[in-house]
């Protein structure tokens, strides 16, 4: 692991190609907080989303209960952790509307 560590970063162009990669990753993860949010809201849900655009990185906290998470998991299929940290890095635009 560690080689291909300095492989990346002791080569100018493999490390411009790797900070590319994870400003385009970061990117995509901010746009679907923001998507998630919005259709969230064109579906018709009144509760105040705006943590989820608030926070940073691959996960977010939903604010749901380990209740309201176990029913997604178990009749919808929408895996989070009990205490309502979903990855964002699995959204897409091809299931997007069937998470929120």
């Amino acid at each position: 692991g560690s080689s291909i560590v300095k492989t990346v970063l002791t080569d100018e162009g493999l490390t411009g190609e790797y900070y590319g990669n994870c400003k385009e990753m970061a990117e995509r993860i901010l746009s679907m907080r923001v998507k998630l949010v919005e259709v969230l809201k064109k579906v018709g849900s009144t509760h105040d989303w705006s943590h989820v655009t608030e926070q940073i990185g691959m996960f977010a906290y939903t604010g749901m209960s380990s209740d309201m998470c176990d029913q997604l998991t178990s009749k919808y299929s929408i895996f989070l952790t009990r205490d309502g940290r979903i990855s964002l890095a699995g959204l897409n635009d091809g299931n997007i509307e069937y998470v929120a």
